[in-house]
C-alpha cells in the first residue's frame, strides 16, 4: 500500500479547493486510430504476410478505437480534468478542430487559438502484447505539424503565452522544420516576458536525429527549460551525447538502471530540472538531489497516451507545491487511472481520491 504519510497529503490535496491553474499546450493534435492486438509482434507479421502473400484481404476481429491524440491536446485533456485552464496553440485541419471540440467539450479549454491548416496530422497505432505489458508502434502522418513554427504564432498567441503559469512544448520531432526555431522563441519570450514556467517534452527525438545536436546546444543546454520530461530512451539518447560513458554502459546495465544513470549525467549537466518517468517508476533530479516513486498496479488496458497523462500530474503537483514524493505518486496515479480506464478518458480529482484509496505500488528497483 501507498506510504501513510503520502497517501494523506494526496487526499487532503485532491479533496481541497484547486488553485487557479492556466497552462498553454503546443503544438501537436493528431486524429488518432488505436488498433488492439491481442498478439505479439511475430504473431501479427506472420499473420500480414499470410494475406499479403495471398494478394490482400482482410484481417478480421481486430478492435480499434478513433480517439484524440497528440502530446499537446493529451495533456490538456487531462489538465483540465484536474481543474486547470488550458489554451492549446496547436495546428490541425476544420475537421480536426471539430474533433478537439467535441472530445473537450466539457473541460476548461480555450481553442480560439487552434491554427487551422489544409492537412491534419494522423497516428495510426498498433499496440501489441510484450513481455512489460502493452507496447505501441505509431505509424504517423504528421502532416502541417511538420512545417510548424514561430511565423504560425499571432500576438495574441504571444499574449497568452505570457500570461501562463505554465508554457509547455512537446513532439520535437514531429515540428520537423522548425521544432528548435519553435522552441526557442517560445521559450526566450516566457524567459523575457513571462512569469511562468517553460515545460518540455520533446518525445522520441530519433525520427528527427540529425537535428538533436541543434537541439541540444540551442535549447536544452541553455536556461530557457525549467523542467525536462523524459522517458528512458530520452533520457538514455540526450545524456549519451555528454558522457561517453552512456554508449560505453548499453547492453551491460539494466535498461532502468541506464536511464537512471542518464537522468543523473543530464541533472548535472543541464539547468534544467529533470523528471524521468518509466514503467516502474519515476523520479525526479536536480543537481543537489532526486527523489524516486514506483508506478502502481494495475491491469493496463492500453500503451498509448500514458505520458501526457504523467505529464499533467506532474504539472499539477509542481504547481501546488506538492513534496516531489507527493508529484511523483500523483503523476503516476494519473497515468495509472488512463492505462486502467476503458473509455480511455483522464481522472477527474475525486477519481484519482478514489484510486487512491486501494491503490496497490510497484515494488520500487533498487
Amino acid at each position: 500500500m501507498l506510504q501513510k504519510q503520502i497517501k494523506n497529503e494526496l487526499l487532503h490535496f485532491l479533496k481541497s479547493t484547486p488553485k487557479r491553474l492556466s497552462v498553454v499546450v503546443m503544438p501537436d493534435f493528431f486524429l488518432d486510430r488505436l488498433i488492439h492486438l491481442n498478439c505479439e509482434t511475430p504473431s501479427f507479421s506472420s499473420i500480414v504476410t499470410q494475406v499479403a502473400n495471398r494478394k490482400g484481404g482482410s484481417i478480421d476481429n481486430i478492435d480499434q478505437t478513433d480517439i484524440r491524440g497528440g502530446n499537446a491536446i493529451n495533456t490538456a485533456s487531462a489538465l483540465a480534468a484536474l481543474g486547470a485552464m488550458v489554451t492549446p496553440i496547436v495546428c490541425t485541419s476544420k475537421l480536426g478542430l471539430q474533433q478537439i471540440r467535441f472530445h473537450l467539450k466539457q473541460r476548461h479549454i480555450d481553442t480560439s487559438h487552434v491554427k487551422l491548416s489544409e492537412k491534419a496530422s494522423v497516428t495510426t497505432a498498433l499496440e501489441f502484447n510484450a513481455e512489460s505489458g502493452k507496447a505501441n508502434v505509431m505509424l504517423r502522418d504528421l502532416g502541417s505539424l511538420a512545417e510548424f513554427g514561430p511565423s504560425n504564432l499571432s500576438s495574441d498567441d504571444y499574449r497568452a503565452i505570457e500570461d501562463a503559469d505554465y508554457v509547455c512544448l512537446f513532439n520535437w520531432a514531429g515540428t520537423r522544420k522548425f521544432g528548435t526555431e519553435l522552441a526557442q522563441a517560445v521559450f526566450s519570450k516566457v524567459k523575457a516576458q513571462g512569469t511562468g514556467k517553460t515545460y518540455y517534452d520533446t518525445a522520441d527525438p530519433t525520427p528527427n536525429s540529425l537535428k538533436i545536436p541543434e537541439l541540444m546546444e540551442k535549447i536544452l543546454l541553455t536556461g530557457q527549460v525549467d523542467i525536462l520530461s523524459v522517458n528512458e530512451n530520452e533520457a538514455i539518447c540526450y545524456a549519451a551525447m555528454l558522457d561517453s560513458e552512456i554508449n560505453a554502459q548499453r547492453g551491460k546495465m539494466q535498461f532502468e538502471q541506464l536511464a537512471l544513470k542518464a537522468a543523473r549525467i543530464l541533472a548535472r549537466r543541464l539547468h534544467a530540472r529533470i523528471d524521468l518517468h518509466t514503467t516502474r517508476y519515476s523520479a525526479t533530479f536536480t543537481a543537489t538531489g532526486e527523489a524516486t516513486a514506483p508506478t502502481f498496479k494495475i491491469a493496463a488496458l492500453r500503451a498509448t497516451g500514458a505520458g501526457d497523462a504523467w505529464n499533467a500530474g506532474n504539472i499539477i503537483g509542481e504547481a501546488n507545491g506538492l513534496s516531489d514524493e507527493c508529484r511523483l505518486v500523483l503523476a503516476n496515479a494519473v497515468a495509472a487511472c488512463y492505462l486502467a480506464n476503458a473509455e480511455g478518458t483522464h481522472p477527474t480529482r475525486r477519481e484519482l481520491a478514489r484510486f487512491l484509496k486501494s491503490a496497490r505500488i510497484l515494488r520500487l528497483i533498487s
